[in-house]
């Protein structure tokens, strides 16, 4: 009954499109640095069928959601697709039809409540599809940003990571510099006697202003606000700009400090150098897909007993029964985990992909990671290696109880459920890129899909397969032994 549902959903592309489209695909000297199609994507309003993942009513799904209109809702991706012009002067756009208003061509912003979750299977494929063609585009092209504003981020209880970030702060105002850049740091930091920001502003009169300080609110309701983001640390800095930039992410300029750095790609000490070519020349954006995992709870129904999970999510649909609710969805960069967690006995948890069951896992836990994650708990846990630009989701069973179980591969346009079954002896807990531990009771679940809000890493130009091979073969010394010895011929007497 599901698939016929997603079959009837039709995708209405305008006939002018299509013919850009076409001209673009005809023209194989085409420059690769200019969009050369107008983008519009529209659903049918008529035939919007949801998984399962989606029983819930249409007042808690959007209560706590709120329609915001202003061109600057949208991600970095979304901007590139707005305002990015192509060879007949038009201007991309992706539209969908939000729930809430069931209108022609309505834009598709960061705050309209349409989760990837929600979407059919074509919708989902559409999505996905679009934006491994722009992060390829984006690949070879540089962008020159209009750097106004900037963002730091460190460790603020590092001691020895202020002292550096000062001196980045110092350089970013001094009057040296062309554009009289804003920075904000952290507002831990503008106490901190070691950082000394009032030492700052007052070594020149032209900085008075321009020192200022971000905490989670500003990040999470006003993004825009900062141009481009430059983290020092390592990996699990860069993992905590993606959580704080749930959404709307600015493009993000990582400066090494950390043990491994398989994200970080600029050196420490050449700041100066890096930031200058990059606020003159242009930067190169790699797209990094995301996954938006979204905690469902069970409701409290009359019957309490006999209740099953696989039933009620990939039985039959009742419009007047509303099984589970969503409570808080978080897009992460690595992985989502559910584990035994405190308990001291392994978790029983059942796997779901669209409107099917996959299996029911006896382990310690289950890793659900994106290919940037594989080299994180995935590869502790066994899992395999997986190159960033693929388009996958990968599934990793954690000290699973059985000879048999091995990981799992699938494509970024599945929407996996990973839940308790109501007859678990215990419960389970939930943690998404380490952070926002939750317990999962028995008849919740995670519902993981691709998101439409990928992170926007900026990377070293014309470097971006040689660099990830280089991490793994230096940091993990991938495939490193003695060498063997080659045969020598005896030699006669």
């Amino acid at each position: 009954m599901a698939s016929t549902r997603e079959e009837r959903s039709q995708l209405h592309t305008g006939a002018k499109e299509n013919e850009s489209r076409d001209e673009d695909r005809r023209d194989s000297s085409a420059s690769e640095s200019e969009y050369q199609h107008a983008l519009e994507v529209v659903f049918d309003d008529d035939n919007l069928h949801r998984r399962r993942s989606s029983l819930v009513s249409r007042e808690d799904t959007h209560s706590k959601t709120k329609a915001v209109k202003e061109r600057t809702t949208s991600c970095f991706l979304h901007q590139f697709l707005e305002h990015r012009k192509a060879g007949t002067g038009k201007i991309t756009a992706l539209k969908d039809i939000s729930e809430d208003k069931k209108e022609e061509k309505t834009p598709l912003r960061a705050d309209t409540g349409v989760h990837s979750r929600l979407l059919t299977k074509r919708q989902l494929l559409d999505m996905a599809s679009e934006i491994r063609d722009i992060s390829k585009k984006l690949g070879n092209v540089k962008l020159k940003l209009q750097v106004k504003t900037v963002f730091v981020l460190t460790k603020a209880h590092d001691e020895a990571l202020i002292e550096l970030t000062r001196e980045l702060t110092d350089w970013l105002l001094s009057k040296e510099r062309d554009t009289p850049y804003i920075v904000y740091v952290e507002n831990t930091l503008q106490e901190n006697k070691k950082f000394n920001a009032q030492g700052l502003v007052a070594q020149e009169s032209s900085r008075e202003g321009r020192l200022k300080y971000w905490d989670n609110e500003l990040c999470a309701k006003h993004p825009h606000t900062f141009d481009i983001a430059v983290t020092l640390g390592g990996d699990g800095t860069l993992l905590y700009a993606s959580w704080l930039f749930q959404r709307i992410v600015p493009p993000v300029l990582s400066l090494s400090l950390g043990s491994l750095g398989f994200l970080t790609k600029f050196d420490y000490g050449d700041f100066r150098q890096t930031l200058t070519n990059a606020f003159r020349d242009g930067i190169t954006v790699s797209l990094r897909l995301r996954f938006e995992g979204t905690v469902m709870r069970s409701q409290t129904r009359d019957r309490k007993e006999g209740r099953d999970l696989v039933d009620e999510l990939i039985g039959e649909e009742k419009e007047d029964e509303y099984t589970h609710k969503p409570d808080g969805t978080y897009m992460i960069l690595n992985d989502i985990v559910a584990d035994r967690g405190p308990n001291p006995t392994m978790s029983s948890i059942e796997v779901f992909g669209d409107d099917e069951h996959f299996t029911t896992v006896q382990a310690d836990g289950i890793c659900v990671a994106t290919p940037t994650g594989s080299t994180a708990y995935n590869l502790a846990a066994g899992g395999s290696l997986c190159h960033p630009e693929n388009p996958v989701i990968l599934v990793t069973a954690i000290c699973a109880h059985t000879l048999s179980f091995r990981p799992i591969i699938l494509p970024d346009t599945i929407v996996l459920r990973v839940g308790v079954p109501y007859d678990a002896r215990t419960s389970c807990w939930a943690s998404f890129d380490g952070r926002e531990r939750v317990e999962l009771c028995p008849g919740d679940y995670v519902t993981i899909s691709a998101s439409r809000y990928p992170f926007a890493n900026i990377a070293p130009q014309g470097r971006r397969s040689e660099d990830w091979v280089s991490s793994i073969s230096q940091k993990l010394n991938w495939n490193s032994r003695q060498r063997q010895k080659s045969f020598k011929e005896w030699s006669k007497d």
